[in-house]
């Protein structure tokens, strides 16, 4: 059985699949970009923003789904310049810090909407 989680405190789907999708105490959510919600733009050109509006991002879509960054046991993070690790690794640090999950980090050539960073993650319900 699985259930689709969907918030408006996070961007919509911006093509055909779910913002995450619940099944058992397991919480799998899509991708997030650093897309602002209520202006439904880019918060910046800078990674570390958005960096920071991504896990923003998939927080609201956590709390949809009656969980946090807390639960979080795996992420994988893309960005289209590895030169960026460090910026993106700062802000990902503070809101990783006591739950360090285990991640993957890699190079896309390209992200939607040209985003600099996306994280997607999987997180358990307690």
């Amino acid at each position: 059985m699985k259930e689709i989680v969907s918030t408006e405190n996070a961007p919509g789907a911006i093509g055909p699949y779910s913002q995450a999708i619940k099944t058992g105490n397991l919480v799998f959510c899509s991708g997030q970009i650093p897309i602002d919600p209520e202006t439904g733009e880019f918060v910046s050109s800078y990674v570390a923003e958005q960096t920071e509006q991504v896990l923003k991002n998939l927080s609201a879509v956590l709390e949809a789904a009656g969980t946090s960054l807390d639960a979080v046991v795996k992420t994988t993070v893309f960005l289209t310049d590895m030169g960026d690790f460090n910026a993106m690794n700062e802000i990902y640090g503070r809101y990783f810090n006591d739950n360090k999950p285990a991640r993957a980090t890699v190079q896309a050539a390209r992200l939607p909407r040209d985003a600099k960073v996306e994280i997607d993650c999987i997180a358990v319900i307690a």
